[in-house]
């Protein structure tokens, strides 16, 4: 589910700002509503609307919380603390550690009175946490420069395959406790990982549970957790995702990060029970990188960054696991810093992005796609991103005739494959309303077309 941007230090000082003739009362109250209606918080609607600069609100906060403030554009990490906070945890709490003396962590925060982060980040690092104020925007850069989502990501996909790993060898191990069996996770997927195959499945049979990696439609047997692990293994890796280990008689859908070497990696999780148990199926996601390591050409750059900027669709298409998502992640990434509401409407929400207002489907509650689809133009999103639009093309053109932007994907295997599927009647409005399709081939194969050379190929 979509929350709503805060920052708990800000909502509890802000009318200090105003007491101390830093902020207006109705200015402070015009700042509020922007906050509101743009989903940023209220120090950043401050900034924007240049009532305050950064500066001055980070000094106020270091004099009124008496916690220090630290510049980090040229602040060096310990780059060893980063095993403490997990990219996930720093994105989301906008929060990153600077260095440990002993058994305290000194980590930068935008937010240093969100104490549940500061609880969360203590429980896993498993160490007493002392806060210092920076700017969001320098953590979220110093994140990106420290977490290493462009460079290694290339290298964990393609070019470190480790054919001689063996996740068996942590199977073997005569420890069956809890902690064991979150370790025979783990190897299972960095496996798959090293091995370049992104989803994997567990499925129950008479010898355990059968683990099998699948890519571009090929099945790799791994192996069985034998019998007697099965209903440790199935009910750690349901927890780990969020999901309910309790229930089997029904769907459920969640999202588990885990860390392969340095680099710390999402999936989606799906549980679906059959006859003979649930079905664990996983869809492992790169982080998004910049968006030029992937369009290399500048002029097809622009023109997708020009598509952006007017009403229509921009469209991702590819095979199954060609790196649609990939591709749309690093997109939502780079606009990310346009003063726009962007949204999204996801299953699962992969990586959180800063600055866009990630909407996460939940089934168990009735918010499915055409509950969100019925009030998200009550948002007045400017650019929305809608997660597998399959059959809900007039409705998509009804928000482009609404002057929006809107990015989804399809699926097609090749250009043959979409030129095809393009063809029924119901799709002709959809695609006259597509101003840039990008066709991924593979990861070094990317077609970018425009209006005209759509409806010349896909005629």
């Amino acid at each position: 589910m979509m929350e709503a941007v805060t920052n708990k230090t800000l909502e509890k000082l802000k009318y200090d700002l105003v007491r101390e003739g830093l902020v207006e009362y109705d200015v402070m109250e015009k700042a509020q509503e922007l906050a509101n209606a743009q989903n940023i918080n209220i120090g950043q609607a401050l900034i924007n609307s240049n009532v305050l600069s950064e500066e001055t609100l980070l000094k106020f906060l270091e004099n009124k919380l008496h916690i220090p403030y630290v510049n980090l554009d040229d602040y060096t990490l310990d780059k060893n603390c980063l095993q403490y906070i997990n990219v996930i945890d720093a994105r989301k709490y906008k929060i990153i550690p600077l260095f440990k003396i002993e058994e305290v962590l000194t980590v930068a925060m935008a937010d240093p009175l969100d104490l549940f982060a500061i609880d969360k980040i203590m429980e896993k690092a498993e160490c007493s946490i002392d806060p210092v104020i920076s700017s969001e925007t320098s953590i979220i850069k110093k994140i990106d420069e420290y977490y290493k989502t462009t460079n290694t990501v290339g290298e964990i996909y393609t070019e470190t395959l480790d054919t001689g790993y063996d996740w068996h060898e942590e199977l073997h191990n005569d420890d069956l406790s809890d902690e064991h069996i979150q370790k025979i996770i783990r190897a299972i997927l960095k496996q798959a990982i090293l091995e370049n195959k992104h989803e994997v499945y567990f499925a129950h049979t008479e010898d355990g549970l059968e683990i099998t990696f699948k890519h571009k439609g090929s099945v790799f047997e791994k192996g069985f957790i034998p019998s007697v692990l099965t209903s440790s293994f199935v009910s750690k890796l349901k927890i780990l995702s969020n999901l309910d280990p309790s229930v089997s008689e029904i769907p459920q859908l969640g999202k588990l990060s885990f860390k392969v070497d340095d680099m710390i990696l999402v999936a989606s999780i799906s549980s679906f029970p059959t006859v003979m148990g649930e079905r664990i199926a996983l869809k492992i996601y790169k982080p998004p990188v910049e968006l030029h390591k992937i369009i290399k050409d500048d002029s097809k750059l622009q023109f997708i960054k020009n598509s952006l900027d007017k009403s229509g669709i921009v469209l991702i298409c590819g095979a199954p696991l060609s790196g649609k998502t990939h591709v749309i992640y690093s997109l939502l990434n780079e606009i990310s810093k346009e003063k726009k509401n962007i949204m999204t409407i996801e299953s699962i929400t992969k990586y959180d992005l800063p600055k866009i207002n990630q909407c996460e489907l939940n089934e168990s509650i009735g918010f499915n796609l055409d509950k969100a689809l019925r009030f998200i133009e009550f948002q007045s999103p400017q650019i929305l991103y809608i997660e597998g639009m399959m059959s809900k093309y007039d409705y998509i053109s009804s928000l482009v005739f609404s002057n929006k932007t809107i990015i989804t994907e399809f699926l097609a295997e090749n250009m043959t494959d979409l030129r095809e599927k393009m063809s029924y009647p119901e799709v002709e409005t959809f695609k006259s309303l597509v101003n840039c399709l990008i066709f991924i081939h593979s990861k070094d194969s990317i077609e970018v077309f425009d209006k005209t050379t759509i409806q010349k190929y896909l005629a």
